[in-house]
């Protein structure tokens, strides 16, 4: 079972930003309406995905929105109204700022089921859990390694990444849980996957916009993934993911489920694949948008999530007993794959 679940190879990333400059437009509500909408609709790289995945038309969102925009009577109005238009991408990494606050798309996570408690996680990783760059480990009964990896925010230190996996030696495998991950860097997801990697591979693409139209994108250019210069795992590894999972999280997912001694198994991921520009309205108000997307090694848009190996839920029952369902089912997808073993 564990070699049917466990498949494929794996991705890098590069955080890239900039700004980007745009043609002249007033500083009035029409004037700020027509730099956003051709901002996007010249430099946003999802239309394509948007289109397939709920029937996104940009010029439809336009016709929509534009009468609003002559309504308009305060500065106020006008953010609430562009925040809206911008929802229509159903892009969290699609944000607009001012100082009315900073629009956001929440519903990619808030829709779904939330598939975790940090309440019943206290059950696993108890009172004398080690704590190293921001990540959660110790070892489970049956000697099963708990890793949580809460977020990308911060970089990850070699050694000390090095360190922890000394510590899980002894165990059978990694349960690496990345649910409610919402992102942050993404050298330092590419650094944490070096971890479980002795070889160089080529694990996926990335593109650039080339000119307004919305298909204009560079040539894809490959990515690869450098192996660590510290301590490497691999033994199996089973990632726990969520709707939570997100940006340079769910980057981190194209990154691991290529190994062939890695499982991903619980919820589809939240998305985000777009490397994130930035640019600025006649107002000053700063637009920040997907402008440049990463593909996994097979070519294929991540934008609106990855599907995991196995799909598992929180049951209800093991919630009101205080089990994570996840957990367990990777504790035993690890064991079973030795106990084959042993019998082979």
């Amino acid at each position: 079972m564990f070699k049917k679940i466990f498949t494929y190879v794996i991705l890098p990333l590069f955080a890239v930003t900039a700004c980007v400059e745009e043609d002249n437009f007033s500083n009035s509500p029409n004037g700020n309406f027509e730099a956003l909408w051709n901002i996007i609709d010249e430099r946003y790289c999802f239309f394509e995905q948007a289109a397939e995945e709920y029937g996104l038309d940009w010029n439809d969102v336009y016709s929509k929105y534009k009468p609003q925009a002559d309504t308009c009577r305060s500065d106020a109005q006008l953010f609430d109204l562009l925040g809206n238009m911008l929802k229509e991408l159903r892009d969290g990494h699609v944000n607009l700022s001012s100082i009315y606050g900073t629009s956001y798309y929440w519903d990619w996570k808030l829709n779904h089921p939330a598939n975790f408690s940090d309440s019943i996680q206290r059950n696993y990783l108890g009172n004398n859990f080690r704590l190293t760059n921001g990540i959660k480990y110790t070892e489970l009964p049956d000697s099963v390694g708990y890793v949580y990896v809460e977020s990308f925010a911060s970089g990850f230190n070699t050694d000390n990444l090095s360190v922890m996996l000394m510590n899980l030696k002894n165990t059978k495998g990694i349960v690496l849980d990345i649910r409610n991950n919402g992102g942050g860097m993404l050298t330092a997801a590419e650094k944490l996957a070096s971890a479980f990697t002795n070889e160089k591979i080529h694990c996926g693409y990335i593109m650039h916009k080339t000119g307004k139209g919305h298909n204009d994108f560079s040539r894809l250019e490959k990515l690869y993934l450098e192996p660590s210069k510290g301590a490497v795992w691999l033994r199996p590894v089973v990632i726990l993911t969520n709707r939570g999972v997100y940006s340079s999280a769910n980057h981190f997912v194209i990154l691991m489920r290529e190994l062939p001694h890695v499982a991903v198994i619980g919820d589809r991921t939240g998305g985000g694949s777009g490397l994130p520009f930035n640019s600025t309205l006649p107002n000053g108000w700063n637009i920040r948008f997907s402008a440049c997307p990463v593909l996994d090694a097979e070519g294929n848009h991540t934008e609106f999530g990855i599907e995991p190996h196995l799909h598992v839920d929180l049951t209800p029952e093991d919630w009101n007993n205080g089990r994570d369902t996840m957990i367990e089912t990777a504790k035993q997808i690890i064991l079973d794959y030795y106990a084959k073993k042993e019998q082979e």
